[in-house]
């Protein structure tokens, strides 16, 4: 049986959270796509990939040619697989576990989240983050299959990929998925 087809329950017996970090998520498959197909996004940059998963927008960032990578998860066991698939994909990448929304935007000049705004109280908490960053200073790249609590208002369209996806965790074995970059709104953008 694979990893992720294992209940909360089974895991919870074993003292393990869901492994949400074992697979790539449709909006990181996307972003790692549009990375990939767009190296000069992120050559030479710093990028942060926020709530990385598992980790294959942070690799793509570096196979792309980014010149930092770091990559934050609040699951322990997900900084395990983000640094084991760095290694075997031969590229070095920065970690750090940790909730850092209540923290000072990072001074990067990339960020990148896929697949972050699938509930409400997550979806403030990352909104206010983000509103508190300078968008002439970092692009913020969005990955997201459509879920319920994308901020559209605040997006910019940018490409869209069909993935491949597990049909038990999704609803089909196949996502139309789109990239944006985030926009703050006016009344959010820091002054001058």
């Amino acid at each position: 049986m694979d990893l992720w087809q294992k209940t909360e329950d089974e895991l919870g017996e074993i003292g393990l959270p869901p492994p949400f970090w074992a697979f790539a998520w449709a909006g990181g498959q996307a972003l790692a796509r549009y990375i990939l197909d767009n190296p000069e996004l992120v050559a030479g940059k710093r990028v942060l990939d926020f709530a990385a998963g598992s980790g294959v927008v942070a690799i793509a960032a570096r196979m792309a040619g980014a010149r930092e990578v770091l990559a934050v998860e609040i699951d322990a066991f997900a900084i395990a697989s983000i640094e084991l698939n760095a290694a075997l994909n031969g590229v070095e990448v920065a970690t750090r576990l940790g909730d850092i929304t209540g923290e000072a935007p990072p001074e990067v000049e990339v960020l990148v989240c896929g697949d972050v705004f699938y509930e409400l109280p997550m979806t403030k908490r990352i909104l206010e983050w983000l509103g508190r960053m300078d968008p002439d200073r970092s692009t913020i790249l969005v990955g997201d299959p459509g879920r319920s609590y994308l901020p559209k208002d605040r997006l910019d369209h940018l490409a869209t990929y069909t993935v491949p996806v597990i049909r038990s965790l999704e609803d089909s074995e196949v996502k139309r998925t789109s990239v944006y970059r985030y926009r703050a709104p006016v009344e959010q953008r820091p002054p001058a």
